[in-house]
Formats: C-alpha cells, structure tokens, sequence
C-alpha cells in the first residue's frame, strides 16, 4: 500500500519505471532538485539516457539488487505489479512505497497548482500551458505524460510559482492533488480495468473537483456532455459557493465563447470572446478538438492572473507534442503523421482534423487497438470511428499491462469498422505494415500511425519503404 509523500521521503527515491512518461518527469524535476535519484526500467532508452545525463542511476531490469542501501523510499505506478522483486525487497526493508501520484502532489505543494483532467486531450492542454506560461517569461514547473519535442521535455523544475500538471484520472491517483486551478476537458467512460460504470467515473471527477483550494476556479468544457453534467452534480451537491466555474465552448452558455475555429491546413486560426471583445490566435494543430484544448488552457491562465491577450498570443508559440498529430516525414509525396490516439472519441477527433488537412489525398490508417479490456468495451466504437479513413490496416492488440482475454481480438474493430463501409486490412506482424502502405499510398496522400503501443515505431520504416 503506497503512502502519502513527505519531503524527507523524497530525498533519495527509487523509481521503478522510471523510464516511463509520468515517472521520467518526477524523477527529473526531483533530480534537478538536488535529490539522489535511482530507478529502473525494462529497457535502455533515450529518456533513460537523458536522466543518467542528470545524474540518476538507472539499471535496466528489474531485481531486488537494484534498490540502493541508501533508498529513501520506491516510488511506484499503477502498472507495477505486487510481485516486482524491486517492490518486493523494498518492503521487505520496511521503505516507504510512494504512488507516482502523491509523489507529484509533494513537488507541486508551496505552488500554485493547475491540474489539466479529462479523459482526451490532457496531455496536449498542460503542454499548451508550459509553453506559453514559458514563453511569457513566467518559468512555471510542470510534469507532463508526454514530450514537447524531445526526450525529457515532459517535465521542467522552474523557478516561477506556478506549477502545471496533467491528471491522470485512469486509476483515481487525481484525486491526490489540491490545485488553485482545474481544467475537465471532458468526462467519457474508460479505463475499463478501474471503473465498472460511467457513474463511477463521475463520482472520481466530483471527488477530484472538491480538492480544488477555497476560492479556486474550475474550467470547463462545457460543449461536451460528459463536463457538462459534471457541472450540473457539482452545483446540485452544493458546499462549494467559494469554487468559480467557467465554462469554454462553441455553446452560447459558455463563459468564454469560441466563435470560429477555421482550418489552415495543419493549423488553426480560432476567435473567441472574453469579456466582449473578439481575441483572435493560432494553433499550430489542426481541428475543432485541439481548439478546444487551446480554449481551456487560456481560461486556466486568466483565472492565475494572466493577462487574456498575452496568452492568445503566447499560445501560438506551441508546437505540438511527441505523439499528438505528429508530422514524421514525407517521402513521394506521402506525409506520414503519429497519433496516440486510441479510444474512439479521439481516433474520430483525429480523423476529423486530418480530413480537413488533407485536402483532395486519400487518409490512410494503421489502427493498433490498446488493452484487451478497451478492445472489449469499445472495439465496435473503434471501428466506427475509423471508417472515417479512406482505408485502415488493423494490428493485434497491443496488450500493454493486460493479459489476454479469451475471444477478445482486433477482430472486434475490424468488423465494426466493415460493418460501416471501410476498407480494411488486417495485420498480424508489425514488419509487414510498412510495404502494405507503401504499396497502397499514392503521391498527395496521408497515411496515419494511430495507436497507444509500438505502432508510433512504424512511422520511420513506412517512410523508408515510400522512399
């Protein structure tokens, strides 16, 4: 059972993961900090080799000898396992073992926190505000589950009072932080293997808004359904006069109004309304949903004091994240963009903002469903998302933490995605993806890497196989 953080805890962690989106972070911004960080991972990479550079040791592996004698507690995530051997001997040793979770709400404590939630869209919101906030001079801190660009870019120990977090909902640890500001971009049921039902989902988002601090500010998005009743239960349960809520969309109920959202090419150009008057910026991805994303996170700052037109224009210096329509290249005339899209709202976002950038090319889709337990839930959703594309390739399911479930395969997307017209082919190997597209792929089309797992890696070899 993992414990609440304390700074002395914290002055020697050992993470296991370390290698991870969300662990990587903390462990730099703890690194930077001055504490004597360790961990481990399954494999060598280039996150691992970034904190070696900052001092941490890292063994690859996992074994009980990995812990160092001088360990002042393990710091863990929802995907280690009981049997770990790190795990194991750490509390043989009587160490603290600390969640990723409380182990973020001890670095973000003494700032002024803003937690970006939702089921879609958080990575890319929080990375939307470290870069403006950043290039506003204001050098907030901030721990994100994603790069900016680079490897290492997920996190940053600044010097200013404002610190930006992304809220992983996925296994309630959200629940852990206190922040002056939260974004709920929307509320949607996943997460399959945590939450038996969508009103549980519900009752984990009302528990995280009541951690918002006396005189806080809750910003949401309240064009999506799922936000929008988690604004009306928070108002029904009452107790929170002191809790401020502002509301961003397209809707005339929002508080800050988008009033276009026009597509120039792999771009934005959106408008909106604050206080009257018109504020007009750019976001440097296409699609309603990431305008939508780049809204909220402008919301967010004017409750911190920011003023409205510096962050407009501050927001258009952001330049995407690793991941999230992620130009990889293009060869023959074929772009190749990654998504990390894999729940059927964000596949169908994605592909709605990849039409329009598309101009006359064909979208062409490399599908890897995630988790077994998704692909059961929402395999058949999946599928209707994706006949959005001109033609898909479907993988295995990429099992991630899960083990397999009987009769459960990416058969499911494949036949839902029929089912509503599309061509679709299966694939069992990821070596024979890259000569399928480069096969069917003609000059001016677009062909998307879209999925959780290794997928991302086909990005390169579909470019050298075009070329």
């Amino acid at each position: 059972m993992s414990v609440p953080a304390s700074t002395a805890d914290l002055a020697a962690p050992h993470f296991i993961g370390i290698g991870g989106a969300g662990m990587s972070g903390l462990a730099k911004i703890l690194a930077v900090r001055g504490a004597k960080v360790s961990g481990s991972d399954a494999k060598e990479s280039t996150v691992v080799l970034a904190l070696k550079q900052l001092g941490a040791e890292v063994f690859v592996g996992h074994a009980a000898e990995h812990v160092p004698a001088g360990a002042s507690c393990i710091v863990v995530s929802s995907a280690i396992r009981a049997d770990n051997p790190e795990l194991v001997a750490a509390q043989q040793r009587g160490l603290p073992v600390i969640h990723r979770a409380d182990a973020l709400a001890a670095l973000m404590s003494g700032h002024r926190g803003l937690a970006v939630a939702g089921t879609h869209g958080k990575t890319t919101t929080t990375s939307m505000l470290a870069v403006s906030l950043t290039a506003l001079g204001l050098d907030p801190s901030f721990a994100i589950g994603g790069d900016l660009n680079e490897p290492g870019s997920n996190a940053h120990h600044g010097t200013g009072e404002i610190f930006v977090a992304e809220a992983d909902e996925s296994d309630r640890s959200f629940q852990k932080y206190s922040p002056e500001v939260a974004i709920v971009l929307n509320v949607e049921l996943d997460h399959h293997a945590n939450y038996g039902s969508l009103e549980e989902i519900y009752e984990s988002f009302e528990a995280f808004v009541a951690r918002i601090v006396p005189g806080g500010t809750l910003v949401l998005d309240v064009d999506h359904a799922g936000a929008a009743e988690l604004a009306a239960r928070v108002a029904r349960a009452g107790g929170r006069e002191d809790l401020r809520i502002v509301g961003v969309g397209q809707s005339e109920a929002a508080d800050l109004r988008i009033l276009s959202i026009t597509a120039r090419g792999m771009t934005s150009e959106v408008v909106v309304l604050h206080e009257g008057k018109e504020l007009a910026f750019t976001v440097s991805v296409p699609g309603r949903h990431y305008a939508h994303n780049a809204v909220a996170a402008l919301a967010a700052g004017i409750a911190l004091g920011v003023p409205a037109d510096k962050l407009a224009s501050a927001l258009g210096s952001y330049q995407g994240v690793r991941r999230r329509l992620q130009l990889k290249g293009e060869a023959r005339g074929v772009q190749v963009i990654d998504s990390y899209a894999h729940h059927p709202t964000e596949i169908a976002a994605d592909l709605e903002a990849i039409n329009e950038a598309s101009g006359d090319g064909r979208v062409l889709v490399v599908f890897q469903p995630h988790l077994f337990s998704r692909t059961q839930q929402l395999g058949a959703e999946m599928g209707e998302a994706l006949s959005r594309a001109d033609a898909v390739v479907v993988l295995d399911i990429y099992p991630a933490r899960e083990d397999p479930v009987p009769g459960i395969t990416s058969a499911l997307v494949i036949d839902a995605a029929r089912a509503h017209g599309a061509d679709v082919t299966p694939a069992h190997s990821l070596a024979d993806v890259p000569d399928l597209v480069a096969g069917i792929a003609k000059e001016g089309d677009l062909v998307l890497t879209m999925g959780a797992g290794d997928v991302t890696f086909l990005g390169s070899e579909i470019l050298a196989r075009l070329a």
